[in-house]
């Protein structure tokens, strides 16, 4: 009897050691943002973190937390060397504040199109740069998801560089998003985002730029009569993963969350090309004037009055990224 008692001991004392050795094998992990639910940048990091559990076999359980529910961007970034975040996805101008060499994505016309920023996103280049980033602070950028061409809306049209000047037009203050509409003779205004619909409404300034997802969104087109596709900055945002994880993977894990994030980009980046597509056509129904303008008059204005050193960034980083095909 007592040696039944003991056997029965014994084995749930090893039921017990297993069940905590399975608790302490999983590792749950914050991933945050500051989209909306709606967007594809939260529903395709949902789907990301589903897909990470199910290739290491659960061990890697990952929340999501969407609309700044964690901080705003800044606030997360800072969270990625704090440990605090253990995953992000966010504009690269964040982390142009540790490692400006990044931030050339940001320089008005560098990039084509969405195509071309793809493209980058797989150049050496961009592989210098992940490499140099990680050196300075130790965070991987695992994957870049296309986030939209930023357009101009306008109460009057125009086509070309000169067409802009005198216009007061609200940008964010950031000298890379000031360059295009200052070298073009515009009266940049910095106004704050939540307040632009209304300063659009009652003419504290004639115009802003946004992409066209945003331009919807934020029902802009029902305060500006024309959309002028300038596509002056293609926008993108990195997936992240912060150094006190990324560090602890193994080279099998590695491969598996860096799969897993570019085939979430890859999603996301598909259903914003397309609904950017569809709202040429819907803006044009709502009775604005959508109007294509001489992209070589803002490249060669914003080159002469900004050129790329004078934002600090290089000119042959420039060089190689106008470059790629």
């Amino acid at each position: 009897m007592k040696r039944t008692l003991f056997l029965q001991t014994l084995l749930a004392a090893a039921a017990l050691a297993l069940a905590a050795g399975g608790a302490t094998a999983q590792t749950k992990l914050k991933w945050a943002h500051v989209y909306e639910t709606s967007e594809p940048y939260h529903t395709e990091s949902v789907w990301a973190a589903e897909e990470i559990k199910k290739r290491t076999n659960g061990k890697f359980e990952i929340q999501v937390f969407p609309a700044s529910s964690l901080g705003k961007e800044t606030d997360i970034n800072q969270g990625m060397t704090l440990g605090t975040v253990d995953m992000i996805i966010s504009g690269p101008s964040f982390a142009a504040r540790s490692y400006p060499r990044i931030g050339i994505a940001y320089y008005p016309f560098i990039f084509r199109d969405a195509d071309h920023l793809l493209a980058y996103s797989k150049s050496d280049v961009f592989k210098e740069m992940i490499d140099g980033y990680r050196a300075k602070t130790g965070i991987q950028i695992l994957a870049y998801t296309y986030y939209g061409a930023r357009h101009t809306t306008s109460q009057k049209a125009f086509t070309d560089c000169a067409g802009m000047k005198g216009l007061k037009i609200r940008v964010p203050d950031v000298p890379a998003y000031r360059a295009t509409p200052e070298a073009c003779g515009a009266n940049p205004t910095p106004i704050a985002f939540a307040e632009v619909y209304l300063a659009l409404q009652n003419g504290t300034v004639d115009a802003q730029e946004n992409p066209l997802t945003t331009i919807e969104a934020k029902k802009f087109y029902e305060v500006q009569k024309h959309i002028m596709l300038t596509g002056h900055i293609v926008d993108g945002l990195t997936t992240q993963v912060a150094p006190h994880v990324w560090n602890k993977l193994s080279e099998a894990e590695k491969k598996i969350f860096a799969d897993v994030a570019l085939e979430a980009a890859a999603r996301a980046t598909a259903q914003i090309k397309k609904r950017e597509g569809e709202l040429v056509d819907e803006f044009r129904k709502k009775g604005l004037g959508v109007h294509a303008v001489d992209r070589k008059s803002f490249v060669d204005g914003v080159l002469k009055a900004k050129p790329v050193e004078s934002l600090g960034f290089d000119r042959k980083d420039y060089d190689r990224i106008v470059g790629i095909k």
